[in-house]
């Protein structure tokens, strides 16, 4: 079970009114900001899909009158026929007004929707206050109360479930070829509006919108959100890692929320294999080994569940891999028979299909890949014919298609002077992360953060790991970029558990500053760690 407000899709609705409220509230707030962060300027393109005319009429600084006025008209009706016993579809009501103002539109008449949306509330109220523009939260927090005080005696039904029915008798009495479900999500802004604003919540709400009606849970579950987000350049990073083998945590840095994913369902040898993970898209791939072959399982946020079943061109285990947006690339490894690898494959979320690259100059594996600049990078890891860690790095060039080698790109080894040490198959990969394409490394004998003079090719230390963060040789220790700042996850190690932290920092040009962002019970060994960005 997800702990806390679920950012996935739920199957329980909610059963409160305040939860409505809350949820239409934050919808008519982000109209709010959002028309005052972003005015629509004639002839600039209204919304990111096409617009209808009654959505390119709107300017921005109007949107939260139309809210207002609409709702409050839509509001007192729905009152009074929830008092008489009459549940009529309010869709209807709200196709009605839209159907007019389209006969307006289509007549040339292009009027001010305001002034149309001020005309219907003068019929259906009698008169309008001058100035009756306060805050959408005290509107909001007043129809709610007025509405609490009127459903008393029993009237006091679910809301949602209201609206879930309406929505469904609204689907019986409009046909195929007609007003389907899909077509307007919140009926009074319509479509692109309700996607507009939907596009601006934070994706861990998205489990309770998805909740509301099958409209808003296609519309969840098809991941259109967020194409449309990543077009628009909104980018929420959580944070996945696993401290226990088949389970993993999720962690949102932005509102301190940890959530619990199902438990993946695998055979033994697969828990017990040495395991790969990364985020690409909306998607967690963990890669490990089953008994006779390489086998891939994916998590999808969409759904919130795990399945298996993908299949890479040449199957790998311990490869360098990095994720920018909705494709990944893989780079070296072994193969099923143990063979180093310098083939390299690139993923791609949206059509789940691999492409085989050109391969690199140097066979490697135990290596670490990183996006810097639009490129792929690979650093570090073992070459054949030598058991000494690999100094040279390369990049890939997207569009070129071709592999550079760049000489003496990463320190040798980790550890300092009298220390012994570990022999290069007992060291993790590279510990390094990439924020604002600038690349950093975590030395885990030294407790150093170094960060990377690409002009100079050559790396300079820039301060301390944070102190609690310990490692055996590297490994159990996590050092990620999320969005602006470094993470770094790891922990005290006790016997029977311990206690993970969630250390960050953004980089600046001073010595690194920690901050604990969170701690939980756990054990603090990290297994596998990524970031999903979308």
């Amino acid at each position: 079970m997800l702990e806390g407000p679920s950012y996935l899709v739920s199957r329980d609705l909610p059963s409160s009114c305040e939860q409505e409220s809350k949820w239409i509230y934050n919808t008519f707030r982000l109209i709010e900001l959002s028309s005052n962060k972003r005015r629509l300027q004639d002839g600039e393109e209204k919304t990111l899909r096409k617009s209808s005319k009654l959505s390119d009429a709107l300017e921005g600084e109007k949107v939260c009158r139309v809210v207002n006025d609409f709702s409050n008209v839509q509001n007192d009706q729905s009152i009074e026929q929830l008092q008489a016993g009459n549940h009529s579809d309010i869709h209807d009501v709200s196709d009605t007004q839209i159907d007019q103002s389209n006969d307006h539109n289509q007549s040339g008449d292009c009027s001010d929707i305001y002034d149309f949306s001020h005309e219907k509330n003068e019929q259906s109220n009698g008169e309008l206050r001058a100035g009756n523009l306060s805050d959408i939260h005290d509107f909001s927090d007043a129809q709610t109360d007025e509405s609490n005080d009127q459903h008393e005696g029993g009237v006091h039904s679910d809301i949602l479930e209201f609206s879930h029915a309406q929505t469904d008798q609204s689907n019986d009495q409009h046909p195929a070829g007609e007003h389907s479900d899909l077509s307007s999500l919140v009926h009074q802004l319509g479509r692109d509006i309700s996607i507009n604003c939907l596009l601006r919540c934070p994706r861990s709400e998205y489990g309770s919108v998805a909740s509301l009606n099958r409209s808003f849970r296609s519309l969840i579950q098809g991941g259109e959100l967020y194409r449309l987000r990543r077009q628009m350049g909104i980018v929420e990073h959580w944070v996945y890692f696993s401290c226990t083998l088949l389970e993993w945590e999720a962690y949102d840095p932005n509102h301190n929320r940890w959530m619990h994913l199902p438990r993946m369902t695998s055979n033994e040898c697969f828990m017990c294999s040495d395991k790969e993970s990364l985020a690409v898209g909306t998607e967690l791939l963990v890669f490990g080994k089953e008994i006779t072959s390489h086998v891939i399982y994916r998590y999808s946020i969409l759904t919130n569940t795990w399945s298996s079943g993908m299949k890479m061109n040449t199957p790998r285990c311990l490869f360098g891999s990095a994720s920018f947006g909705e494709i990944a690339i893989l780079a070296g490894g072994c193969d099923p028979c143990g063979n180093i690898l310098s083939s390299a494959e690139l993923y791609n979320s949206e059509t789940g299909t691999w492409r085989t690259l050109r391969s690199m100059n140097k066979p490697r594996k135990m290596c670490s890949g990183m996006f810097m600049d639009g490129k792929f990078y690979v650093i570090g890891g073992i070459g054949t014919g030598n058991p000494k860690s690999l100094t040279c790095g390369e990049v890939y060039d997207l569009e070129t298609e071709t592999w550079t080698e760049i000489p003496n790109m990463f320190p040798a080894r980790n550890g300092g002077v009298g220390l012994i040490e570990a022999p290069a198959a007992a060291e993790a990969p590279p510990l390094v992360a990439v924020v604002n394409n600038t690349l950093y490394a975590a030395d885990y004998a030294e407790k150093e953060v170094r960060r990377y003079d690409k002009e100079r090719n050559e790396w300079v230390t820039i301060g301390g790991l944070p102190e609690r963060a310990v490692s055996m040789n590297g490994w159990g220790l996590a050092f990620r970029a999320c969005g602006d700042r470094l993470i770094v996850i790891g922990g005290p190690r006790v016997l029977g558990g311990g206690i993970i932290e969630l250390n960050s920092w953004i980089p600046n040009e001073e010595a690194p500053q920690w901050d604990l962002l969170a701690s939980k019970q756990s054990g603090s060994f990290v297994y596998n760690c990524t970031v999903m960005g979308c």
